[in-house]
């Protein structure tokens, strides 16, 4: 095998191709796919790619089998990998797993514990002395009832391997727990304490264990709220707004402590109206919707080029051309057949739109998932402040037309 006159990574395919594309575009480096067969891929995506060396996991295979099959493959392509990326969140333990096999940078099995598992990621907060709310993993409802008799109501009740609020509930009362589905006994589940507050996004890069610099948003409403039709939006702060928190102090104390050394960091926190802190959730790969966008758009730069850098153990170092603030607001859904919706055309001609996507069109039949990514599309909204794109997504959103037929 020759030695590679550039990098070769190792790059784990996602159903949400746009970093993928970013680093397919890069004549820097080489690339070769993994592909896990449980991931669906669009067959316009799977024709572009069709040239590329790829490796595709059967998940159903023990893993060691898998990694001795990809360690035979790969001497037969001419060039092998000393990089490795996953992008994919629901990919996590088994792909950082198969990179160990194969002998590949990676996080320990731990790391990925502590960005993957709710409950024991916030072990590892206690431990770390980092302040979040109070929880207790429960198995049946009668738990969750007795979590809320000794710390108060609301609670929040969710799987602990899950994402989108997928599965999560807000629970007001104890008469509340009659609205929710008996747990699934294939899940592991906890319940929290409702923290009142305003919700954040953090997003960092990480090269060599030391954050390069960190980027804020703000969610118009808490995540969960989406869930009953409260604007679904993320707001990246300009670069010269006052930001609540010292973002970039804050990603070096969660990056030390959750020993990430590279690639990209991303949590939610929350502060109350007094200022009270309280750390969310964390993951080690790109936060979910436009939000990495977002932070490129508002920054004036190349974002996930530099996030590519940092898992080919470069240390990256920012150029920013811009200072505004930009968001990304997802578009109402509901159920049934699409009879008409609002046109990119018209949306793009609202005040601070930079950008519009519809992901369906009339005659679609429409069957969202209660989950915080279920939408018709997206815009980008640009401001010289947060409060001003927020402001100008709500200019949107009272604009914004969508009929349906009943099914």
């Amino acid at each position: 095998m020759t030695t590679p006159l550039r990098p070769v990574v190792l790059l784990v395919e996602s159903r949400r191709a746009t970093f993928t594309d970013s680093v397919l575009s890069r004549d820097d480096v080489s690339v070769v796919l993994l592909r896990f067969d449980s991931v669906q891929l669009t067959p316009e995506y799977v024709e572009r790619t069709a040239d590329l060396p790829t490796f595709t996991l059967a998940t159903a295979a023990p893993l060691e089998e898998e990694a001795a099959r990809y360690l035979a493959w790969i001497e037969t392509v001419g060039e092998r990998p000393q990089y490795f990326c996953n992008p994919n969140e629901a990919l996590q333990a088994s792909a950082q797993r198969f990179a160990a096999l194969v002998g590949l940078p990676h996080l320990t099995e731990e790391q990925v514990a502590w960005v993957r598992n709710k409950k024991t990621m916030k072990d590892r907060y206690a431990e770390l002395g980092i302040p979040h709310a109070a929880y207790r993993p429960v198995t049946v409802l009668a738990d969750v009832e007795a979590f809320g008799a000794d710390h108060g109501w609301p609670v929040i009740l969710k799987p602990i391997d899950s994402d989108s609020c997928i599965g999560t509930y807000r629970i007001d009362s104890p008469a509340g727990l009659a609205d929710i589905p008996p747990l699934d006994p294939q899940l592991e589940w906890m319940v929290e304490q409702y923290i009142p507050g305003r919700e954040f996004q953090l997003c960092a890069v990480i090269a060599r264990g030391q954050v390069v610099d960190a980027y804020l948003s703000k969610n118009p409403r808490p995540i969960i709220e989406v869930l009953d039709g409260a604007i679904n939006a993320n707001i990246t702060y300009a670069p010269s707004e006052h930001l609540p928190v010292d973002a970039k102090a804050l990603a070096q104390r969660l990056t030390d402590g959750l020993g990430i050394p590279y690639g990209y960091l991303h949590g939610e926190f929350f502060l109350t109206e007094d200022g009270e802190f309280h750390m969310s959730e964390v993951a080690a790969r790109l936060s979910g919707c436009e939000v990495p966008m977002n932070h490129g758009l508002a920054y004036g730069f190349d974002f996930l080029n530099v996030i590519l850098d940092t898992y080919l153990d470069r240390v990256p170092v920012p150029e920013y051309t811009r200072d505004r603030a930009v968001g990304d607001l997802l578009l109402p859904t509901r159920p049934g057949r699409l009879v008409s919706i609002s046109t990119e055309e018209e949306l793009l001609r609202l005040p601070g739109v930079i950008g519009a996507h519809l992901t369906v069109q009339p005659g679609d039949l429409l069957d969202p998932p209660r989950a915080s990514h279920a939408s018709t599309g997206y815009v980008h909204v640009e401001g010289a402040t947060a409060d001003e794109v927020e402001q100008r997504m709500q200019a949107v959103l009272d604009h914004f037309e969508l009929k349906v037929a009943d099914v």
